[in-house]
């Protein structure tokens, strides 16, 4: 989770993560979570910036030979 989605747009300044689109993240990596387990499968989920929270974990996990993302379109 990047915490720079709950803080204001450029343009309004309305918080890009508003509680009801956070209750619903947080319900559907719940539920993303709970079926992968049921399938022998984990998730790890962080909070911090990307581009930060992904390079720690390559260090952590060593072994990693490939990294796939999708950038948010802006405006």
């Amino acid at each position: 989770f990047d915490p720079r989605h709950c803080q204001g747009t450029h343009c309004y300044g309305f918080p890009k993560t508003g509680p009801h689109r956070l209750r619903f993240l947080l319900e559907s990596v719940k539920d993303l979570r709970e079926t992968l387990k049921k399938k022998g499968s984990s998730l790890v989920v962080r909070k911090g910036k990307p581009e930060d929270v992904v390079c720690d974990l390559i260090t952590q996990l060593g072994s990693v030979s490939a990294v796939a993302f999708h950038e948010e379109v802006r405006e």
